[in-house]
């Protein structure tokens, strides 16, 4: 059954078995291993800095974070993606907490030095206060001179080069199929995904509102947060109009 785009809850059960079949081809170790790395050069920070990889899903990026010597905390709604992270280790320096990334907790108030949000995981909610909302939280819960990594998708250059539709085949061997459309008042973008393969077909949408970075920055200066600089997606090099990713470094005043 395919879930209305409608609900102001949508994304409530939208992170599952289907979304990880879907989005398999991007989930590879090498991928975050790479990603990771290059978080390492943004952040510049010292062994045993506290971050908060906020939403974190399965965990792709936190438990490569608390190898590479931070105390890390990843924070996502989906019970089923926190379960997997799980699996891959906890430790005195690696936690879960099962939230929502508009009410972080009250204790972690100036508790970070670096949070990160990653994967175009920003956008979902339904009332557009609700995503400055998040960027609020972010700011509370950094320490001063803290660092906010912001990374997603860029609206200009998602405009400048769209695709309307496209598809790929899974690791199990499951068809998947993207239609999109772009409502340009709004900002949303909606995505139709269908799927059919031996074990699973179906359909379902979801939907996201795409910023462009000028407009983020804004959000961040709302909140007390400076961008420094903007990157071309995970690349060390400057972001430009038909940049489709984008990778923001804001830091708390």
């Amino acid at each position: 059954m395919k879930k209305s785009v409608g609900s102001a809850d949508w994304w409530a059960d939208q992170f599952d078995a289907q979304y990880l079949r879907e989005y398999q081809p991007l989930f590879t170790p090498e991928r975050d291993r790479k990603e990771v790395a290059r978080l390492l050069d943004v952040l510049a920070l010292p062994a045993g800095a506290r971050v908060l990889d906020c939403p974190c899903g399965q965990g792709r990026h936190a438990h490569l974070l608390a190898e590479a010597g931070f105390d890390v905390d990843g924070l996502d709604y989906s019970a089923e993606l926190l379960a997997l992270a799980g699996k891959r280790g906890t430790s005195k320096t690696l936690r879960y907490t099962r939230g929502d990334m508009r009410k972080l907790p009250a204790r972690w108030t100036g508790r970070f030095a670096a949070v990160v949000n990653l994967f175009t995981s920003f956008g979902f909610f339904l009332d557009p206060a609700d995503d400055a909302r998040v960027i609020r939280e972010f700011a509370r819960v950094l320490a001063d001179d803290g660092v906010l990594v912001w990374h997603g998708g860029s609206r200009d250059g998602v405009m400048a080069r769209f695709l309307a539709r496209d598809w790929w085949v899974s690791e199990d061997g499951t068809m998947i199929g993207h239609e999109r459309s772009f409502d340009p008042l709004s900002g949303v973008l909606t995505v139709l995904t269908t799927w059919e393969g031996r074990k699973a077909r179906g359909e379902r949408e979801h939907r996201i509102r795409l910023y462009t970075a000028s407009r983020l920055a804004e959000l961040c200066a709302d909140a007390g947060l400076v961008v420094e600089q903007a990157f071309d997606g995970w690349h060390d090099r400057p972001m430009t109009r038909r940049s489709s990713e984008m990778l923001l470094v804001a830091r708390k005043g």
